[in-house]
């Protein structure tokens, strides 16, 4: 008997920047930032019929220190942007951003001097869920995209020392096709 045989059946080998995204993936604890309508399919998403939260190991945060995952859900005022900011920079590396329906993406129909055109204007934005609202399920499948996207990621042997806006722009993903 040799090490060989001690070793095959309960020996799992694989990267530790592997490892390091698949529990970051797996275990995103998302900030509710829901603001109009699109806030109450968020809720609903998280509730038994869809349970988002338990499906795929979220725990709701109510405080940016403990969360890593900001879902900003419906209109972004002006007077609303600051704090969204604030709220946002006092989130701990690595954070992501899901900008979810219309008014969050792009202004929805509020073409008017207090909506801000985009939360992308305020934070940069990793996952865009576009709808007027969005269901539930395609919450559900942006988180999946953000998911695959954070598997993916950055490894712990090139990990960049500060974050740029610009290098998450380029790197936005939209979620069901164009907004």
């Amino acid at each position: 008997m040799g090490i060989e045989n001690s070793y095959e059946k309960n020996a799992i080998i694989t990267s530790l920047d592997f490892m390091v995204n698949w529990a970051r993936r797996s275990s995103l604890w998302p900030m509710q930032f829901g603001l109009a309508c699109c806030g109450i399919e968020m809720i609903s998403a998280s509730m038994p019929r869809f349970d988002i939260s338990e499906r795929f190991g979220m725990l709701y945060r109510s405080s940016p220190r403990q969360a890593d995952l900001m879902i900003v859900a419906g209109t972004v005022t002006k007077k609303m942007a600051p704090v969204l900011r604030t709220l946002y920079d006092q989130m701990p590396e690595p954070k992501w951003v899901l900008s979810m329906g219309s008014c969050a993406n792009v202004g929805g129909p509020f073409d008017t001097y207090a909506v801000v055109q985009g939360v992308d204007a305020i934070v940069p934005v990793d996952v865009y869920v576009p709808g007027c609202p969005p269901t539930p399920e395609s919450l559900a499948y942006g988180i999946l995209t953000l998911q695959n996207k954070i598997i993916k990621g950055e490894t712990l042997a090139r990990k960049p020392q500060h974050r740029h806006d610009t290098e998450r722009h380029a790197s936005r993903q939209s979620v069901g096709g164009t907004l």
